[in-house]
């Protein structure tokens, strides 16, 4: 992909832009789409919020595997009723701008997707709500109305999350120049540097290191000055 280096708006969001419009743009869940990370509303419910939020973090840094503690972390979350995930859902907000960079990319025949290191039984029903085109999450393991402590199935880790952007683009007949990848922590690097142009939004100092672009405010329609046709709205 050709690019170009510049700075869109001044202080709201810098770096090479994608020269081509987007086909498919993919997203981090947890403080990229919403506010929160959903695995400490969940800890929340087991007493061990500052123990998970912890681990979160350096995790989020690149410092620990993720995979790794991601399940460290969800077994603190043993004997959490499943009810919970619920309220969990209701507690969540969207990221300023959310729902204006959804509603352009589709207007202009931009498929979106979300991947996320968090958990299907919050983000489904959130993507399901926001009429994405693609939702890739972890599910949680429940024994007895409760949750087992353990997580089902394949991690959804920096690894998953880039084949997850290949496989969507190949399934949307979406060129890989033509993609968009945004996220906050070190597990969306793959998929950062695999997209056409990818975008790290209100991220940890290693993926502002790292990706091509950058967002330093908390505005989800600051990713839409980066593309063509949306640079009007700068």
């Amino acid at each position: 992909m050709s690019s170009s280096p510049g700075r869109v708006s001044g202080t709201r969001a810098s770096g090479p832009l994608l020269q081509e419009g987007p086909g498919l743009l993919v997203m981090d869940v947890d403080s990229t789409l919403i506010d929160q990370e959903v695995i400490e509303l969940i800890a929340e419910h087991a007493g061990v919020r500052e123990q998970v939020a912890r681990i979160t973090q350096r995790a989020m840094r690149g410092e620990l595997d993720f995979a790794a503690s991601l399940q460290e972390r969800v077994a603190a979350l043993r004997g959490v009723p499943v009810e919970a995930l619920a309220e969990v859902g209701r507690q969540v907000t969207l990221t300023t701008g959310a729902l204006e960079l959804i509603e352009q990319l589709h207007a202009r025949g931009c498929r979106v997707g979300v991947v996320s290191g968090g958990f299907m039984e919050v983000v489904g029903p959130l993507a399901s709500r926001l009429g994405l085109d693609h939702v890739a999450a972890n599910r949680l393991e429940v024994e007895e109305g409760a949750l087992s402590g353990r997580v089902l199935g394949r991690v959804v880790d920096r690894a998953e999350k880039e084949r997850l952007l290949r496989a969507w683009a190949a399934e949307d007949g979406v060129p890989m120049e033509r993609t968009v990848a945004v996220g906050d922590g070190a597990n969306d690097l793959g998929m950062i540097g695999a997209a056409g142009l990818g975008v790290a939004f209100c991220a940890k100092p290693v993926v502002v290191e790292r990706a091509p672009a950058a967002v330093h405010v908390r505005d989800l329609r600051a990713v839409l000055d980066l593309l063509p046709s949306f640079r009007q709205f700068a």
